[in-house]
């Protein structure tokens, strides 16, 4: 447990273990919130899967500013079992914060993580281990093919995962599938936040793991607690697919997209004033009847398009200087931790 202190895990720390020396064969990362009833059983049910298949383990509970009891449950389990850990944030960030969180602490070959409900069943696990260790793949993600959710949150999920298999080219059913297995090298490259725990697959194959696996899973009916899925969730999600989307293509170089677009305007809009003032000229050299450039609608169309085509550059050109510039986006407080160092150690690369 830590020493009181608070811990700020940053992409530049990884936290260190002391309960063995030996590396996991797996670490099965759980965000949690308000989950306390369901947590004794999902220990118990992940403990007997891996005691049968002789896995070495660890979970590592997430609790993510729980208002119930959730986080006293995890101090309870990490004193009875030495392979659970747990890390509590001071307040609640979101379920992407606390993957994040999980994955910097994991240590485990293979990374899986399920939501702490008992909707995802821990029988899956030995299957999804195999399909990375043996198999090749570098993440493998559960389907939930019959579902056990209500309809106003199955038809929001349906509607996300056609939009993301159109966008990305991956095609899986359930991209947001909570049971998900992942080579511990992918976890280490990718930096998850807002909603994007919905689109990893995605964030994996633009870190260049292409080998993306899908395995139908059973789901569970919600046995305690209630869903925490709303309508805020689901318009942030749309709004971190369009984020992501533009991250993954134009992330690295923004002037490719901002500098593209308003060179395009720039120049429909100049060649279109340039045309309105030769057609001026001509007509009256002509002896042909004239009106003023600036009394013709398309005029101010061309100059608004100039205009924009320059502020669309401008935020090019700032991208590329805040891109370079900015520092780690993730940056969490621990209120505690359990099973594991109070501090951080040296980030190393997998």
């Amino acid at each position: 447990m830590s020493d009181g202190k608070e811990d700020i895990l940053t992409r530049t720390g990884e936290l260190s273990v002391p309960y063995s020396s030996s590396v996991p064969d797996i670490s099965v990362v759980v965000p949690v919130f308000n989950e306390e009833d369901s947590l004794p059983e999902l220990v118990a049910w992940i403990g007997s899967v891996m005691d049968t298949e002789g896995y070495r383990y660890e979970i590592i509970f997430v609790d993510d500013g729980s208002t119930d009891s959730s986080w006293r449950v995890v101090r309870n389990l990490a004193a009875e079992r030495q392979q659970v850990r747990g890390l509590s944030f001071r307040r609640n960030y979101g379920k992407s914060a606390a993957l994040y969180t999980g994955f910097e602490a994991a240590r485990g070959e293979v990374v899986i993580t399920m939501d702490a409900d008992l909707q995802d069943s821990p029988e899956e696990i030995p299957a999804l281990y195999r399909m990375v260790r043996d198999d090749g793949y570098d993440l493998v993600s559960g389907w939930k093919k019959k579902r056990r959710d209500p309809l106003g949150k199955t038809l929001p999920s349906r509607l996300f995962n056609t939009t993301a298999r159109w966008v990305s080219g991956i095609r899986l059913h359930d991209f947001n599938c909570g049971l998900k297995a992942y080579r511990r090298k992918v976890v280490k490259s990718i930096e998850v936040y807002g909603e994007m725990h919905r689109y990893i697959p995605i964030l994996a194959q633009e870190a260049g793991f292409n080998r993306i696996g899908e395995k139908v899973v059973e789901h569970h009916p919600r046995k305690y607690g209630k869903t925490k899925f709303g309508l805020e969730r689901m318009m942030r999600g749309y709004l971190d697919l369009i984020s992501v989307t533009f991250i993954t293509r134009f992330g690295k170089s923004p002037m490719y997209f901002f500098g593209g677009m308003g060179t395009l305007m720039f120049l429909v809009g100049g060649a279109t004033a340039v045309w309105l003032i030769a057609e001026k000229i001509y007509r009256q050299s002509h002896g042909l009847t004239t009106r003023s450039v600036a009394d013709q609608p398309l005029f101010f169309i061309a100059l608004t398009a100039v205009i924009l085509g320059v502020v669309l550059f401008l935020a090019g050109f700032l991208g590329e200087l805040i891109n370079r510039t900015s520092g780690e986006r993730n940056k969490y407080i621990l209120d505690e931790t359990v099973g594991m160092d109070s501090g951080t150690g040296q980030h190393t690369s997998p």
